[in-house]
């Protein structure tokens, strides 16, 4: 038996070890040290290896998983394939180095002379969207300048590190890049200029649990509009409330519309709740009026109508299943006036005005089993589009009503007035996919100062089984119709990264000199609650300008 001190020396003993082996094993994946190099004779350019770095020119690849081992190295950007006219890659050392060099598949280091020159160093060492998994392997040179030719090609150099250091060999189990698929676009990390730069904003919640106004607010928040008027943020966030003792899963069911306000988009006030969902679950498995098809509320979007000089709202009624995926289903979109004229009535109160789209006659099968889950209105010329969306979708009607696929889609309405009635384009009767092919969730439209139209949009989780941008997303117009490929805004490169998955933004507000204000929600996925975070971006005008010449031209 041990006495006291000898059953606290035994646990010191056991936790100093295991400190001391984990040390060895963050020592043996921490950053390798880098070694200078210089690029002869030719115009590639150099990257940092690290997440969302773009490793090829002309193309959208770029990292989205890498060992610790590299990162910060510095990179070389390569074309895609780097055989034909590409001039060679020539590199000058100071020293003896090893150019870690990335490879789509095992190879056998025999086929190399001398053989002690190339060693495996990383299986499955790096992440690169749309490819296979790379293997890493470090490639000896002594000092002087040398043509850098693997034989197997393509190949990404990655890193030149110093020639004494010790290389540990181990399998980084990194996934496999082509379940990124397809690839995008990732702001200030390809060859296009981007079109936003990340100023900063803040490095943790603007409205976080426990905060004054969140009480009873169990879920934390989703979705919604922020608008400004005058010197006041307005913010009608969808409040995930559930109740307390009641399961995590209730927070999406009994929802509710909340109105908070703040005069910088970081402290907030809670004024008053617009909407309560009833939080009832539906008692047949079809779209039935049996059911409660207010079960849940959600994305509140507030558009000031000048010629009615009032506040509209459009937001989004469920029906809600305890047992088909998706439980969300059957979503009518409701139009609601606020009963105070005039711009200050934005905080209403709102009295409801009825059911402008539903599942119909005239839906279509990929608006699924949640269609139609969202609505954005906006004025081109003298009509007005809408984005609507659809979910979970299906083959076609004889899959009604259980079984869906996987997709997150948007289509175009149409309508001489806010009012409505609201038709769907259905033009080809397929979504709009040249944002993105499989995920385009609550798009906030608005115009940028050259009149171009802009939609800002969740690109997707990184998360839940999915493998999608997990940013942020805008999309550009120049007619409002035909929308372009999305670019994703990499927020975390400016602010701290308190989320795992990034959800909504709430809005795109320009604030002057070019610059805008974006209110998000995201989710730390070891809390229950989902915070609101604020960051700000600066317009590229100059760019602004270029991207509407292109589109013009398509």
């Amino acid at each position: 038996m041990f006495s006291k001190n000898n059953k606290y020396n035994f646990k010191l003993k056991t936790a100093f070890l295991a400190l001391f082996l984990l040390c060895l094993q963050t020592n043996a994946q921490t950053a390798w040290k880098p070694a200078s190099f210089e690029i002869v004779k030719s115009n590639y350019k150099t990257f940092k290896t690290a997440q969302y770095a773009h490793v090829f020119s002309e193309s959208k690849h770029n990292i989205v998983r890498l060992a610790p081992e590299l990162q910060g190295l510095t990179g070389i950007e390569l074309p895609l394939s780097t055989t034909g006219k590409n001039a060679p890659l020539q590199l000058k050392f100071k020293e003896p180095v090893q150019v870690l060099v990335g490879i789509y598949e095992r190879i056998d280091t025999a086929e190399f002379t001398p053989r002690n020159a190339v060693k495996l160093v990383l299986e499955n060492g790096l992440t690169i969207t749309g490819l296979s998994p790379i293997n890493v392997y470090a490639v000896s040179y002594p000092k002087g300048t040398h043509t850098i030719t693997p034989i197997y090609q393509p190949f990404v150099i990655l890193g030149v590190i110093k020639q004494n250091q010790n290389l540990v060999s181990r399998n980084a189990e990194m996934p496999d890049g082509k379940l990124w698929n397809p690839t995008f676009i990732v702001e200030g990390f390809s060859d296009e200029k981007p079109l936003f730069e990340i100023i900063g904003g803040e490095n943790k919640p603007v409205i976080d649990e426990g905060m004054s106004g969140t009480e009873g607010i169990q879920g934390g928040f989703e979705g919604g509009r922020v608008v400004k008027v005058g010197d006041t943020y307005h913010m009608f966030p969808t409040e995930r409330a559930g109740e307390i003792g009641v399961d995590y899963y209730y927070d999406r069911v009994k929802t509710r519309i909340g109105h908070w306000t703040s005069k910088d988009a970081i402290t907030w006030k809670r004024e008053s709740t617009i909407y309560q969902a009833s939080g009832t679950y539906a008692v047949t498995e079809d779209d039935n009026p049996m059911n409660d098809r207010r079960a849940a509320i959600w994305s509140y979007m507030p558009v000031f109508n000048e010629k009615a000089n009032k506040w509209y709202g459009y937001y989004l009624a469920y029906t809600v299943s305890k047992e088909i995926e998706p439980n969300h289903s059957f979503g009518r979109i409701w139009r609601c006036e606020s009963t105070v004229d005039g711009i200050n009535g934005i905080g209403g109160p709102y009295k409801d005005m009825g059911i402008i789209m539903e599942p119909g006659l005239d839906s279509q099968p990929w608006e699924g089993r949640q269609g139609v889950a969202s609505f954005f209105p906006y004025k081109v010329g003298d009509k007005y589009f809408g984005f609507y969306s659809g979910a979970y979708p299906f083959n076609s009607w004889a899959d009604y009503p259980k079984k869906s696929g996987k997709g997150w889609f948007v289509a175009l309405a149409e309508s001489k007035s806010l009012e409505g009635p609201w038709l769907r384009m259905n033009k080809g009767l397929e979504p709009i996919k040249t944002m993105h092919p499989q995920f385009v969730e609550n798009p906030i439209v608005s115009q940028l100062p050259n009149g171009m139209y802009i939609a800002i949009f969740d690109g997707g989780p990184d998360g839940w089984g999915h493998h999608l941008p997990n940013m942020i997303a805008y999309s550009l117009s120049a007619d409002g119709i035909n929308w372009a490929e999305a670019h994703y805004l990499p927020i975390e490169t400016k602010v701290n990264k308190w989320w795992d998955i990034m959800r909504t933004p709430l809005c795109l507000i320009p604030e002057g000199n070019d610059v805008y204000t974006i209110v998000y929600n995201a989710i730390d996925l070891k809390r229950r609650f989902h915070p609101t975070g604020m960051v700000k971006v600066k317009l590229n005008k100059d760019v602004m300008e270029s991207k509407l010449k292109e589109l013009k031209k398509e």
